[in-house]
């Protein structure tokens, strides 16, 4: 498994009964977690120093019980800084599992800026939400174009780079759907170093395009190696759909881009260390493709 371990600003605390404890920065925050499916002690003082309790209804959805959370507020990765805002479906606006995935490809953008300051080294983030992988990508020195059908989340993202001082930075926001995009992108000729996805289970494009992750992932997977340049870097998804293992993500990857350009795939579980147990909760799944097999692929942002 691939664990977020250097994280400063955020932490799994315990997690029991459906939930998991964290710390935001300054603020403990409660939220459902399908794969806590354990019941254990609750011996933390944090259970009962809660921030905010997200509480999900039996109905669908569900709705935050506040008790001193403010309506934002940033936590810091190394240089990078994210602007959080509780909001529905308990989500924050980060996803801090993905900082493992972040010091991975920031290691072969900056190895391959260190051989050619002079290079352009271009990333396509794909449903890049509020922009973690974008905003990793921008300051190990690529130039990203970062797409997501909704206005707002690419708003969020945009006030993510200023917060982080990379407000210049060569990175271009599209709202579009990404299938199109990328589509567009094949008859232009504009092609890409690397690509990054983080295709949800179900969504809608900005004209109510209908996404399903089942029937739809591997055929993006297969257009995004036409946006590939010659000699791509690195090709990176994200899964947190039940049923989407590690081994279906090797497998789509290999299929395509190791038949294609060489190199190695290899996929597995994404975690976050949880300090009550010394355990690590598993957040999801991630495939990586590389074209170079010996390269050293890791720093740390933080």
């Amino acid at each position: 498994m691939w664990v977020a371990e250097n994280w400063k600003d955020y932490s799994v605390l315990d997690c029991s009964g459906g939930e998991k404890l964290e710390r935001w920065g300054d603020h403990i925050l409660l939220r459902p977690d399908p794969q806590v499916i354990w019941n254990t002690e609750k011996k933390l003082p944090e259970w009962n120093r809660l921030s905010g309790h997200y509480h999900r209804s039996a109905k669908g959805g569900g709705e935050w019980e506040n008790f001193s959370m403010p309506e934002s507020w940033s936590i810091g990765y190394g240089r990078l800084k994210f602007n959080l805002k509780p909001f529905a479906f308990k989500h924050t606006g980060l996803f801090p599992e993905q900082a493992v995935n972040w010091d991975w490809f920031s290691g072969l953008i900056a190895k391959e800026k260190e051989k050619d300051p002079e290079r352009e080294i271009k990333v396509l983030n794909l449903f890049a939400y509020t922009g973690g992988a974008t905003l990793a990508s921008a300051a190990a020195g690529a130039s990203v174009t970062h797409v997501d059908a909704s206005k707002g989340m690419v708003a969020w993202a945009k006030e993510n780079a200023a917060l982080s001082g990379l407000a210049e930075a060569p990175i271009r926001y599209i709202v579009d759907d990404c299938v199109k995009f990328t589509e567009r992108e094949i008859r232009r000729g504009n092609l890409y170093d690397a690509v990054i996805m983080d295709p949800p289970s179900y969504g809608r494009g900005p004209k109510g395009e209908i996404w399903k992750i089942e029937d739809s992932v591997y055929d993006l997977i297969k257009l995004c190696m036409n946006v590939l340049k010659k000699e791509p870097l690195f090709f990176l998804i994200n899964s947190y759909t039940t049923g989407l293992q590690p081994a279906v993500l090797s497998y789509m990857l290999g299929t395509e881009a190791k038949q294609r350009f060489g190199g190695k795939v290899i996929s597995d579980e994404i975690g976050l260390p949880v300090e009550a147990s010394g355990l690590i909760l598993p957040c999801g799944a991630s495939g990586r493709w590389t074209r170079s097999v010996g390269i050293k692929e890791e720093i740390k942002l933080c």
